[in-house]
């Protein structure tokens, strides 16, 4: 038998990237996903495709997990439709790179109201409709909480409120048996990667230069670790912290 068989697990932000291949793990695995997206339906029904293909079972929900009537709108729907749920994978976020002389109110806000906000939206509606045994909270944060990279403030700053977050919320929910952790990936190769500027071609070379298994990463070395997380495999495991960054702190 699978390990999340008969797990019913919601991934934000998975029409693509990171959040994607969580999706198709976690239904490789035996959950069904709900693939959660703000906008491109084209794209997330393409990941709900692969994952029916496969044989797995998927459907896709759109909501802007930055809003919270959308939020309550979202888990309504999953409530509906599955009566709970066992995991949810916090992977919804945004990122730009500045330097503090550029530094814009608005952008802090943009990256916060996602990143921070969105998340403890989404956690607060899971814990009241988890299944009464417990759940799984699986947090995707950044390795750049401890790899601290020029020009990254605003971002480093919401994902180190993540990490914070995540080790407070475990004391919180650990006696309702609802563990959280966090992966913190390190580079990968996603379309946001390059359209944040994360991607340019002398900082990539730097990251690679630096990271003792010699390459970048790609969603799929993430996905395992999440769904490992997600599973009773983990089951006395939370609080934690993984950074999966090809050795780079």
């Amino acid at each position: 038998m699978k390990r999340l068989h008969k797990k019913i697990a919601l991934v934000t932000g998975s029409s693509k990237g990171i959040g994607a291949a969580i999706a198709k793990q976690l239904a490789k695995d035996g959950a069904t996903v709900i693939v959660n997206y703000s906008r491109g339906r084209e794209e997330a029904d393409r990941v709900v495709e692969e994952i029916l293909q496969a044989g797995g079972r998927a459907h896709a929900v759109q909501a802007n997990v930055g809003d919270a009537l959308e939020v309550k709108a979202l888990f309504k729907a999953i409530v509906h439709e599955h009566g709970h749920l066992d995991i949810l994978v916090n992977n919804a976020g945004v990122y730009s790179t500045a330097p503090l002389a550029e530094i814009e109110e608005q952008e802090f806000h943009r990256q916060f109201n996602l990143n921070v906000l969105g998340l403890i939206q989404c956690t607060r509606e899971a814990v009241g409709v988890f299944n009464p045994e417990g759940g799984s909270i699986v947090n995707i944060s950044s390795s750049v909480t401890s790899f601290t990279p020029a020009n990254s403030t605003v971002y480093t700053a919401s994902k180190g409120a993540v990490d914070a977050i995540t080790r407070t919320l475990a004391n919180e929910l650990g006696p309702k048996n609802i563990r959280v952790n966090s992966v913190n990936p390190g580079l990968v190769v996603t379309e946001g990667v390059h359209a944040s500027g994360f991607f340019e071609d002398a900082f990539r070379q730097k990251i690679e230069a630096i990271t003792p298994l010699g390459r970048i990463g790609k969603p799929e070395d993430i996905a395992p670790a999440v769904a490992f997380l997600a599973s009773s495999d983990a089951g006395w495991i939370t609080g934690e912290i993984l950074v999966i960054g090809g050795g780079l702190h």
